[in-house]
């Protein structure tokens, strides 16, 4: 794109992050229709503080990163790539349905957790993958505390439901 042609799947434009849900999940799902599941995740990134944004897929006892998102545009460190589903904190998700921290350091449900206060902050909801079955998880997290507002885990929840086809 051109400097002054903005990316048509961009999240990131005036106004944009203070939209309705509708919006950003149809630009998020546009951009997955044209075959750029990375750019939509990465847009997704933009909307949020977290330095990450990422898929991750169950394969038995194994969280899988399927597109990751990481606003330092670094390489992706191995121990991202696998992660057991014991010590994730997306099991969470898979249990209750949503799990949401800002700050893992100082949440009692993580207590005597390995990455309790190491993975700081952590927003997850489940991909669903049809007949009650999930197929993994969608997740904003950071080593950083950071909040994430309601507008923007109604966006998770959305894109959630609405992104396994593209996986």
């Amino acid at each position: 794109m051109t400097p002054d042609r903005p990316d048509p799947f961009s999240l990131q434009r005036p106004g944009v992050a203070d939209s309705p849900p509708g919006e950003a999940v149809a630009h998020f799902l546009a951009a997955c229709a044209a075959g750029r599941l990375s750019a939509a995740l990465e847009a997704l990134n933009r909307r949020v503080p977290h330095r990450y944004t990422a898929i991750y897929r169950l394969e038995g006892g194994l969280l899988r990163n399927v597109a990751l998102a990481d606003k330092a545009r670094q390489v992706r460190p191995e121990y991202l790539a696998e992660v057991p589903l014991a010590t994730s904190f997306c099991q969470f998700v898979l249990k209750d349905g949503v799990f949401l921290t800002a700050n893992s350091g100082g949440d009692d449900r993580l207590d005597g957790h390995p990455y309790q206060g190491v993975m700081v902050a952590y927003h997850g909801v489940p991909i669903p993958d049809g007949d009650d079955k999930v197929f993994g998880t969608l997740c904003h997290f950071d080593v950083a505390e950071q909040a994430l507002s309601d507008a923007e885990f109604d966006n998770l929840q959305h894109i959630a439901r609405v992104v396994r086809p593209f996986l």
